[in-house]
């Protein structure tokens, strides 16, 4: 297993983090037994991920809980980020979200905390000076954002040391490379890439745009009628399948399954730290165990960066998979 540092601290991450959200069960993911959750949290601490990303909001804090379970007498090998709510950004609001969620985790400090969405109607310096608070406590170890576009994310880095942005990256979303990771490149800060995978396209498990159902299919690489969708725009599904198809023959050619080539990728990407692989299961986190340790060719990422080309085109410049216009700025 491969370990970077996060950011500028000395912590020292997987570069394969296990995403949490699945374990919350609920709308989104249906029917989620605990303890399967925590023998996926088990496995992958025994396969040298030592990562873990939550948040207070995947159902009320139950995702939290979960993991929190999983980690008693286990808690020093683990590094855990989660994120307070866009709705608890005011200042005393974060300080008891910080404390609600250590509560949750079972545990007395947080290594990453993450501002989950920009609010626009709290002032960020307020925000910031309420985890830098909680930071010179020891409550948090290292502050972080997510799902920030270049506007707020150089506010953030005007404001205060940032260790990372989360975003989705993946070979079919690659806006982040427009603005933000040249950013991350320049001050250090880590890029943590949630669906890596790009809601299953990467694993080859639809043939067609049709097959997709729609609770998936409200992104912006569909057609904006699909039953879900939130968006104004025709979508790009003719570039998302052409795309599928070569760089299935470039999976072919390295000899490893799509999902695999398609994690490598992103691995292979400057100012990338993890990647997050979303598992239910013992069963499902063994599926994207190899791309721990698989390295693609230079020749191979550039391959695979020109045949989804077209796709990062259509998209543009909006970083809201699921929204546009944006809310993202």
């Amino acid at each position: 297993m491969e370990y970077r540092k996060l950011g500028k601290t000395d912590i020292e991450v997987s570069a394969l983090a296990l995403g949490c959200w699945p374990f919350a069960g609920g709308q989104y993911w249906g029917e989620q037994d605990d303890n399967v959750s925590i023998g996926t949290v088990h496995a992958a601490l025994d396969a040298g991920i030592n990562f873990f990303d939550t948040a207070e909001g995947y159902e009320a804090g139950h995702s939290e809980r979960v993991l929190g379970r999983a980690l008693v007498d286990r808690r020093e090998r683990a590094i855990i980020a989660t994120k307070v709510s866009p709705n608890h950004l005011k200042p005393d609001d974060v300080i008891a979200a910080c404390e609600g969620s250590l509560r949750n985790l079972q545990t007395d400090y947080i290594d990453l905390y993450q501002i989950h969405w920009p609010n626009h109607d709290i002032p960020l310096a307020d925000t910031v000076g309420a985890l830098q608070r909680l930071k010179e406590q020891g409550k948090i170890r290292a502050i972080g954002v997510s799902n920030f576009a270049v506007q707020d994310f150089s506010e953030m880095l005007a404001l205060s040391e940032c260790a990372t942005n989360q975003l989705p990256f993946s070979l079919l979303w690659r806006v982040v490379e427009h603005e933000v990771q040249p950013l991350c490149v320049q001050h250090e800060v880590g890029i943590i890439c949630y669906s890596p995978l790009a809601q299953g396209l990467l694993t080859g498990r639809y043939a067609t745009a049709d097959e997709v159902p729609d609770g998936l299919a409200r992104t912006r690489w569909y057609r904006n009628d699909r039953a879900m969708a939130q968006h104004n725009e025709p979508g790009c599904e003719a570039e998302v399948f052409a795309a599928l198809d070569a760089i299935r023959s470039v999976a072919d050619e390295a000899g490893a399954p799509m999902a695999i080539v398609a994690l490598a990728w992103v691995k292979q990407q400057p100012a990338v730290t993890s990647f997050l692989v979303g598992a239910r299961s013992p069963e499902e986190l063994a599926w994207n165990l190899p791309a721990a340790d698989f390295t693609l060719s230079t020749a191979m990422v550039e391959r695979l960066s020109a045949v989804t080309e077209p796709v990062k085109a259509k998209l543009g410049r909006n970083l809201d998979m699921w929204m546009a216009p944006s809310r993202m700025r």
